[in-house]
Formats: C-alpha cells, structure tokens, sequence
C-alpha cells in the first residue's frame, strides 16, 4: 500500500514562508532542527488535514553568508489548495502584499507564489460566479 506523506520545498526565509502559507489556511504542525545536518524542517498543513503535510526544508547558511538562493521554482510545479472562498483568500492575500500571478477571473481558480517563487494554485470548492474586480484583472508575471 502506497500513501502519501508530503511534499517537500526548500525555502530562504522560513517565517514568510510560514506566513504566506497562513494566509491561506494552513498552520505550522512540527518543527524539528538539526544542528549536526545544519537544516530545519517545518511542516505546515491545513487543519483537520495534518496528514496532507508540505514540508518546508530551510537549509542553514554557513556563519556570515546569506541562504542558498533557489532558482526555478514554477519548475517544481505548483502546490494545490481547494479553499472556501476563493476571492476572500485572494483578498487576504493581496492585502498582504502577495502578488496574484493569476486572478480568479472564473471564480475557480487562482495562482500565487510563495516568498521563494513556489507556484500555488488556489481551486474554489463548488463555484462562484465571475465577480469583479477579479473578473477583470490580468495575468502578472509567471505562475
């Protein structure tokens, strides 16, 4: 029997990260550091889901350098999200200075980045109508 445990990205600044990824619902479940292997795994899931897990890998700098840059992130993928309410969570996240890739012109579907460039795709449970101002707003960027 096969079943799935998570989905691992690497991450420059763990705290935006957690934070973006609060915005949309998702809480931190564990937490482990370790000091010898110079990295920290955070996991974060949406509540009632701890088993539906997207592991963030922050990967310690060496003393006096900056975090390893990734590259490529819309190479990864996306990660996916079915939310109540997707223009309130695109609202929310707007609000807090996240760029909406591609709005939810349809009512069903939108597409965000994390702080390191993940790709993550918010899909509306049910539907909504076409609203503005999102039925109006053009594609920015990538995603």
């Amino acid at each position: 029997m096969t079943r799935y445990l998570h989905t691992m990205i690497r991450v420059t600044d763990p705290e935006a990260t957690i934070r973006f990824f609060e915005l949309i619902g998702l809480k931190e479940t564990r937490r482990f550091s370790n000091e010898k292997g110079r990295f920290t795994l955070i996991f974060v899931a949406p509540p009632g889901q701890e088993d539906a897990e997207v592991e963030l890998t922050y990967n310690w700098p060496e003393p006096g350098s900056a975090p390893e840059a990734y590259t490529g992130g819309r190479n990864f993928g996306h990660l996916a999200f079915r939310v109540d309410d997707i223009y309130a969570t695109c609202q929310r996240l707007q609000d807090a200075g996240v760029t909406i890739n591609r709005p939810p012109r349809d009512g069903h579907m939108a597409f965000v980045r994390t702080p390191d460039g993940i790709s993550v795709e918010l899909l509306q449970d049910g539907h909504l109508e076409p609203a503005e101002p999102w039925a109006s707003m053009p594609n920015v960027g990538s995603w």
